[in-house]
């Protein structure tokens, strides 16, 4: 069976995706991985909207307000504060204590991917399980380079889509 045409998406949906698989591989529940993930994506677009010089240095106040470590869990090298919804499941701070809801993440990402969603979970997660969680959580970031879509360089790529392709989902991490 010949693969399927590439997926056209922006960056931002694969990183959250692949963040709550790589999450979900942590033994994180669900709905704690999506809201993980979303932090992950959000702290990423916000330091590449710096590097293009398209956001103010005061953005750098959310990647770095002081936390517990304890409030914290580390995921594809970033660190993500933690709090809890009303029935007490650990979710991202969006700050000031606020949880960040899984819901809206899970739309964001059904939204991004249409129909294609469940084969490019299913390739996100045949790579995932190919490691070890704290080996994967440690490299995760790096795969994703290895298979995020390609975009034009600096600002014309802000936003841009690009092709997300199956086959090198498949192939990450594969020397």
């Amino acid at each position: 069976m010949a693969d399927l045409p590439p997926i056209r998406v922006n960056r931002a949906p694969v990183l959250t995706l692949w963040a709550a698989v790589v999450a979900e591989r942590l033994g994180h529940p669900p709905d704690t991985a999506l809201s993980l993930a979303s932090a992950v994506a959000a702290t990423a677009a916000r330091a590449k909207a710096r590097r293009l010089g398209i956001a103010e240095e005061g953005d750098r106040a959310k990647d770095s307000a002081p936390a517990k470590p304890q409030d914290t869990t580390r995921l594809l090298g970033k660190d993500v504060r933690l709090t809890h919804d009303a029935d007490g499941v650990v979710l991202a701070d969006a700050g000031e204590g606020k949880p960040a809801p899984a819901a809206p993440v899970a739309a964001y990402i059904a939204r991004a991917f249409g129909s294609r969603l469940p084969e490019v979970r299913e390739a996100m997660e045949a790579l995932a399980a190919r490691y070890d969680p704290d080996e994967l959580n440690r490299i995760g970031f790096r795969l994703y380079a290895g298979f995020r879509p390609d975009i034009p360089e600096g600002v014309s790529g802000w936003g841009a889509k690009g092709e997300l392709r199956l086959d090198r989902i498949k192939a990450a991490g594969v020397e």
